[in-house]
């Protein structure tokens, strides 16, 4: 059981390694240490003009931390056959579950620990002695066993093993790590879910019934009911939205808000392949090259709505307008200028 186990986890781990070389690259890293480098900067100033009453900050800031609790999972590495070919060995199963929950909750509380000591200087500036900031520490470490142990216990039903849910759990998990992945590069093994959203069909019935927009249609359509894909937008979408919002400082807004735009234009791409296990698309009668004109025009769509929402929030929310209209430009760019070098790259032209 033991060495299978650690096979499988050795296995995902090489996958994560080999898809690690295209989150760490060279313009990447250099971007991240400058981030990092400006927001030290930046705590450093901000640790020196704290305002005179520094209760509200210290009491949001313990009660933000408490966010920290509920993050992470059990890796258990289980798989859709070990409900079948494990079953006899359920009793070594859940012995090796356990083990699991021990190794993963020390895991995530050093993580936890580690953003906690990122904020112990501003805990100190605001008054709170060291003794207390221990206290809380472990009191955070306290709280998030007893997450894991409730997450633990959700694996079984009855006292038998719920191999269902266990299995669902650790596919997720590996989902989640996968797509963050696949922010940067094409990832194998990511599944899709499709939502229905009827209330979307709306938008849809905007678009211009014509030949040529078929293949509009159909990616935006697929890109409205994916159930990955349409969210993980929202949610880029969210935290540019946030960022302009609150971080007072413009260049961090817009070098931050650049990334996301980025990404969103990469995940896009991904849609080229939503349709390849049709094979009637090869019938329709279109011309060479509007499948990838179709998708062009999809992502033109999405980005400009993007663009005009964060251009929209931006006019309110960052002083510095040439800043906010470099962003655009750079938006812009992306779609005039990188989106058709990146298909040209990624799309097979035969059709």
């Amino acid at each position: 059981m033991k060495e299978l186990m650690k096979k499988r986890q050795q296995t995902f781990r090489t996958q994560c390694v080999k898809y690690s070389r295209y989150v760490l690259n060279d313009h990447f890293v250099l971007f991240m240490l400058i981030f990092i480098g400006f927001l030290a900067v930046q705590y450093s100033q901000f640790l020196q003009d704290l305002p005179k009453d520094t209760s509200l900050i210290r009491w949001s800031l313990m009660i933000g931390l408490l966010l920290l609790v509920p993050i992470g999972s059990i890796a258990t590495y289980l798989e859709k056959p070990d409900a079948l070919f494990l079953l006899v060995k359920e009793e070594e199963v859940k012995r090796y579950i356990k083990g699991q929950a021990k190794k993963s909750f020390v895991f995530w509380f050093l993580i936890q620990s580690f953003v906690l000591l990122l904020f112990v200087p501003l805990l100190l500036a605001t008054g709170l002695d060291k003794l207390a900031i221990v206290a809380y520490i472990l009191v955070l470490g306290v709280a998030k066993g007893a997450v894991f142990s409730w997450k633990e216990a959700r694996f079984y039903q009855d006292g038998n093993l719920n191999w269902t849910l266990a299995i669902a759990r650790e596919n997720a998990r590996k989902q989640l790590i996968l797509r963050f992945f696949a922010l940067f590069t094409t990832v194998k093994g990511i599944t899709n879910s499709v939502k229905r959203r009827a209330y979307l069909d709306g938008f849809l019935g905007l678009l211009p019934k014509t030949h040529g927009n078929t293949w509009l249609h159909l990616y935006m359509r697929s890109f409205l009911r994916n159930g990955d894909l349409f969210s993980m937008t929202l949610r880029l979408l969210a935290l540019s939205i946030l960022a302009i919002i609150f971080i007072p400082q413009p260049l961090v807004v817009i070098a931050l808000v650049a990334l996301l735009n980025y990404l969103v234009i990469f995940q896009l791409l991904g849609l080229y392949s939503a349709f390849d296990y049709q094979p009637l698309t090869l019938l329709f009668p279109m011309k060479k090259g509007s499948k990838k004109a179709g998708l062009n025009k999809t992502i033109q769509l999405v980005m400009g709505m993007i663009t005009v929402i964060e251009g929209g929030i931006g006019l309110v929310f960052i002083s510095d307008k040439v800043l906010l209209l470099g962003l655009l430009a750079y938006t812009v760019a992306l779609i005039l200028l990188y989106l058709p070098f990146k298909m040209a790259r990624l799309v097979d032209e035969s059709r």
